[in-house]
């Protein structure tokens, strides 16, 4: 999936020309946290040349999971959980089912192709089991999104809404029911569903937004982190090193990166959350830092989400985690990490 990039460029250009005052993304980050490191998900977009040769994702990789069966051959079934939604593959030729769903918003039901086609998908598992030398069959794919951040000046006159779908379309040169304009028309969805209970979600179309929305939560003392590896693996086994941190309190923004034709992301903020860091050996070698997220709180979720129907509990019963792809951010405020 390719987004025309010709628009993109243009409104970027127009941004330098309409104003020299303005800051640049990168130079508004530095001015309203100036002692806090950008995280690599936030240079790969503002740099998209530090991606070449050597990015990769987490199995959630380009905004969602990418999980083989251990027993999978060529022309067999492969399933793709992503932000876009589920599209499974059977080997045949064709167009892939599109089914609009995502991990990353609870108040959905998982789908009987899902559950059929992937019952072991690693995305989700219990925080008990979250200790070193604990194993996960894992797949790191390659990140080939290259969206970048607009600048909010040039975000904030772009529509952004389904009453809209058709303008937006237009604007940046998508062809109506095409997989492009159906993964935009999903995530504007999915930005303008309500919030499930005890969280604050909102959709950033720029950077200076996200920084505002998770500040505006935990204050402008806070660390942003992100899911690093080294390279692109084959689905293997990882292993679970010592130095599993965690991050102090339970109070974090999340912003998953959305599918659309510039950087967008779906943040929200929970108070039943913990943050983690987990050290990850691959079988060959690979090393990765994973960003896993635990809530603690699942009573809101939709009691046939993927996480109840993979994991066997019930909403509000055990705290439920999942690992975060290299592209999404986790804002947390700025402590002193504990193990």
């Amino acid at each position: 999936m390719e987004f025309h990039l010709s628009t993109v460029l243009t409104l970027l250009a127009l941004a330098v020309v309409a104003s020299h005052a303005a800051l640049s993304p990168e130079q508004y980050w530095n001015h309203v946290l100036p002692n806090t490191p950008m995280p690599q998900a936030v240079k790969v977009i503002l740099h998209p040349e530090l991606m070449e040769g050597k990015s990769t994702s987490v199995n959630v990789g380009g905004g969602g999971v990418n999980v083989n069966t251990e027993k999978a051959k060529p022309g067999g079934t492969s399933v793709n959980v992503g932000k876009g939604g589920v599209s499974v593959n059977t080997g045949h030729k064709g167009k892939p089912v599109h089914v609009n769903v995502s991990p990353f918003v609870y108040n959905y039901a998982a789908t009987e192709t899902q559950i059929r086609d992937d019952p072991n998908v690693a995305l989700f598992f219990l925080e008990k089991d979250m200790h070193p030398r604990a194993t996960m069959t894992l797949h790191f794919t390659e990140n080939t999104e290259r969206t970048t951040f607009l600048p909010r000046e040039i975000a904030q006159k772009i529509p952004f809404s389904s009453d809209r779908l058709p303008e937006i379309l237009n604007k940046f040169s998508v062809k109506p029911g095409s997989v492009e304009a159906e993964t935009m028309k999903n995530t504007i969805r999915e930005c303008e569903q309500p919030q499930i209970q005890g969280e604050d979600k909102y959709c950033a179309t720029s950077l200076e937004s996200m920084i505002d929305f998770s500040t505006s939560k935990l204050g402008k003392n806070v660390q942003a982190i992100s899911t690093e590896v080294e390279k692109q693996t084959p689905v293997q086994k990882y292993t679970i090193a010592a130095g599993v941190q965690k991050m102090a309190g339970e109070k974090s923004v999340v912003c998953h990166k959305q599918n659309y034709a510039y950087a967008v992301f779906y943040c929200h903020k929970s108070d039943t959350t913990r943050a983690y860091m987990v050290p990850l050996d691959g079988a060959d070698g690979t090393k990765a830092k994973a960003v896993a997220i635990c809530h603690t709180d699942t009573s809101a979720w939709n009691p046939k989400h993927l996480a109840f129907q993979v994991l066997k509990v019930e909403p509000g019963t055990i705290p439920i985690c999942h690992f975060l792809p290299q592209d999404h951010i986790v804002w947390v405020p700025k402590q002193k990490l504990q193990e």
